[in-house]
């Protein structure tokens, strides 16, 4: 067939209809500014950084989607804290604002048109609609409501607040899930197609915590950004096999999958309505042989079939061989 635009592929694949091949999404954040010779620091801070390195990524390696991913403290800055860069290494809260005490009073209103990091991921948004709009998938980005708690308040205190205090812990995370919706409006309207929710630490927690205090605010977000008429990609890191009948209720377009799950046992939970977006090792397999690469891109869309985007478990770390991304990203006809 007639060969496709990489937005076009996108769409076709979420939609059901034919494509050329099949649609490449690997997530890139450190690999990307190595590829450009950037440091991660300038990457996470910098959208011009950050856009350059990902189009980059996306014409060498053959991707179809870039996105606004970096570190998961955009919100967070928001809320009234100082993120510290430093060189490659990740950014880090310098305090987290829900540290050692319970009242929701001090945290700031996080606003996308002023706070920081906020305001610098709508730009994001905005220079890839301006170089690749109409041509590739942009996809933005917010936090997920078990995930923005957490990042305030630290992850081993929110999982016992998540026991001793559930009725707290779900203002707080109704809190986050009301500036989600907002970060999302925001980068719509500046261009995004697409909006990822990363809620990884949810894959912590058991099913009855998860359908009871954070599934319904998940539903909420997911939702609010289908009725902005963004498509809604989840991502949870980890093993979310004894989510997948809560999961499988979301109205989610596509599915982020680990690689400690099975991707056969997901499709009888989502059925075929939700694309399916993974499951490579990102460091055992992706840093292996570029073969073991490929088999495994074929023999996971011939198990669980369309809808399908290729991509690994999680994020490519730095040090994966080239020749492995594009053995990742090499087309597959359906």
């Amino acid at each position: 067939m007639t060969a496709m635009t990489s937005l076009e592929r996108y769409q076709a694949m979420l939609d059901g209809r034919p494509v050329d091949h099949l649609p490449r999404v690997p997530i890139l954040m450190q690999f990307a500014a190595r590829h450009i010779g950037a440091s991660y620091a300038d990457f996470c801070r910098d959208h011009r950084v950050k856009v350059e390195a990902n189009i980059r990524c996306a014409e060498d390696f053959g991707i179809d989607e870039v996105d606004v991913m970096s570190d998961p403290y955009s919100e967070t800055q928001g809320f009234g804290t100082e993120i510290v860069f430093e060189g490659d290494a990740t950014p880090r809260c310098l305090r987290l604002p829900l540290e050692d005490t319970t009242d929701l009073s001090v945290l700031a209103r996080p606003d996308p048109q002023s706070s920081t990091r906020m305001r610098e991921i709508v730009r994001t948004v905005e220079a890839y609609r301006e170089r690749v709009g109409g041509q590739m998938a942009i996809m933005g980005w917010v936090e997920g409501p078990i995930a923005e708690a957490a990042d305030l308040r630290g992850v081993g205190t929110f999982l016992l607040d998540l026991l001793d205090d559930p009725d707290w812990c779900c203002e707080l995370m109704d809190l986050c899930t009301d500036v989600a919706i907002d970060f999302a409006r925001a980068q719509i309207d500046a261009g995004a197609d697409t909006i990822g929710i990363g809620d990884a630490i949810a894959s912590q927690v058991s099913p009855d915590l998860y359908n009871t205090l954070i599934l319904p605010r998940e539903l909420r977000l997911v939702d609010a950004i289908r009725r902005m008429g963004a498509v809604v990609r989840l991502h949870i890191c980890g093993n979310i096999t004894h989510l997948l009948p809560g999961i499988a209720t979301l109205p989610i377009d596509i599915l982020d999958v680990d690689h400690m799950v099975d991707m056969i046992k997901v499709r009888e939970s989502v059925g075929s309505r939700v694309a399916l977006s993974g499951n490579i090792d990102p460091l055992d397999v992706m840093r292996g042989k570029p073969e073991t690469i490929r088999n495994h891109v074929l023999q996971t869309y011939a198990a669980v079939g369309r809808p399908f985007f290729v991509n690994a478990g999680c994020e490519i770390p730095p040090g994966t061989p080239e020749e492995n991304l594009l053995a990742l990203c090499e087309p597959i006809s359906p």
